[in-house]
């Protein structure tokens, strides 16, 4: 779900929002750490890169991080919360995204290196001024200046150009405006970094930055709308990729569609119907990372999954009747569903998705399943289930809606002996 970039806040029409952060805990003992699985989203929306508040993390907590850019994980070692992280990200976006002149998170970072200083520019009020660089975060901007950094090779190639102006007597209008900058230290040709751009190329980039950050950030009228004329949209819109072919690869896309539709938690059931057949457990393979977008600490996206695979139970129940313990545990296994949701479905027979005689049925073929279950995760008791917000959606039968699963952080390593799931 969206959250405003400042969320001190309140209204819920704010043009600037994010995606809510994402935490993963892996690993156990010494070797325990903490994935921000949408680190990259939440980046984006901040127009700042995803190492920013990776390491900003790692220096509040006093904890190593780590970055594999390529494969979108950003660590942070430890087990750490997904609603601290949050809190100190607000303070990351107090520090290093909000203008401190009129709170807009329109800014850019401008690099130093000759004086180690970092400054900021806010395209919205026209501020220009530096950052307090005593933070330990400042040590590694400046190591690591943002891409789209204006001191960058073009940057200096300009500069060399500008220089040799100067040399000709005919940069003496542009070396009048040293005085005009609001940068205590921007001398010897400097200002440069704080200039506005004014030419047709650089417009033509603000242009293409001003209009990608108002797709993301603008809020949506779809969200007006009733929550089932919401489903049916994204529903749309997943079927549509799927006709386009184009499923694959759209993981993120889709993720962002269901959160600006703010129906995250309802996104497994509608991915299972559109994603799901008779070849299930080949599926749960391949479309593994779509619902662990969605289901990453989600126990209400959970149990909207496990409804979806009620309902494709229904459409074929030849094939996937006696399979159900073995595909239950393929979602249990690819960490789409936690042990304790399973154990709650197990307990009562509901007929929300599917007639009572056919769920009985589903949940006397789970048993084998969900009694190895029980027996294998005895030491950990008492882990907290949240419970569910009572949200019903009421859902045309042309256009069922699957909502994706969460990420299991932890899972039994225990098996009884004398009894073999696969064998099922």
């Amino acid at each position: 779900m969206s959250v405003n970039v400042n969320r001190s806040v309140a209204d819920q029409f704010y043009r600037y929002k994010m995606p809510r952060l994402i935490a993963k805990v892996e690993g156990k003992g010494n070797g325990i750490k903490t994935v921000i699985v949408n680190m990259t989203d939440v980046a984006k929306a901040l127009s700042r890169p995803p190492t920013y508040p990776t390491k900003f993390f790692g220096c509040e907590l006093g904890a190593q991080t780590q970055f594999d850019a390529k494969n979108d994980r950003f660590i942070v070692n430890g087990s750490h919360e997904a609603n601290k992280l949050q809190d100190m990200l607000d303070v990351f976006i107090r520090k290093f995204v909000l203008c401190p002149e009129c709170d807009n998170p329109e800014t850019d970072l401008h690099i130093n290196p000759k004086k180690q200083t970092i400054g900021n520019s806010c395209k919205a009020c026209g501020y220009r001024g530096m950052l307090d660089t005593r933070h330990k975060l400042c040590t590694f901007i400046l190591k690591n200046p943002p891409e789209n950094e204006p001191g960058s090779v073009e940057k200096k190639k300009d500069k060399k150009n500008r220089k040799k102006d100067k040399e000709n007597g005919s940069g003496t209008v542009e070396a009048g405006n040293h005085n005009d900058i609001d940068a205590p230290d921007a001398v010897d040709g400097d200002d440069e970094d704080w200039a506005e751009e004014t030419t047709e190329e650089a417009q033509r980039r603000r242009m293409e930055e001003i209009s990608s950050h108002a797709k993301n950030l603008t809020l949506s009228e779809d969200l007006e709308k009733t929550l089932e004329e919401r489903v049916n949209i994204f529903y749309n819109f997943v079927k549509q990729k799927r006709e386009d072919c184009a499923v694959d690869a759209a993981d993120k896309e889709i993720l962002a569609e269901a959160e600006r539709l703010d129906v995250t938690a309802m996104g497994p059931l509608i991915l299972s119907e559109l994603l799901f057949d008779e070849n299930i457990r080949d599926q749960i393979k391949k479309y593994k990372r779509h619902f662990l977008r969605f289901c990453v600490n989600n126990k209400k996206a959970q149990k909207y999954l496990l409804g979806g695979f009620e309902c494709l139970v229904k459409l074929h129940q030849a094939q996937l009747l006696p399979r159900v313990p073995v595909v239950l545990k393929d979602l249990y296994d690819a960490d789409l569903v936690e042990e304790d949701v399973l154990l709650s479905w197990a307990e009562k027979v509901s007929k929300k998705y599917v007639s009572k005689e056919l769920a009985k049925e589903i949940h006397a073929r789970a048993s084998p399943f969900i009694r190895w279950l029980k027996e294998a995760e005895e030491e950990s008791e008492g882990s907290n289930v949240e419970d569910d917000e009572n949200v019903e959606v009421v859902y045309d039968s042309s256009a069922r809606e699957l909502k994706v699963e969460t990420v299991k952080p932890n899972k039994p390593d225990e098996e009884v002996d004398d009894f073999d799931i696969d064998a099922i």
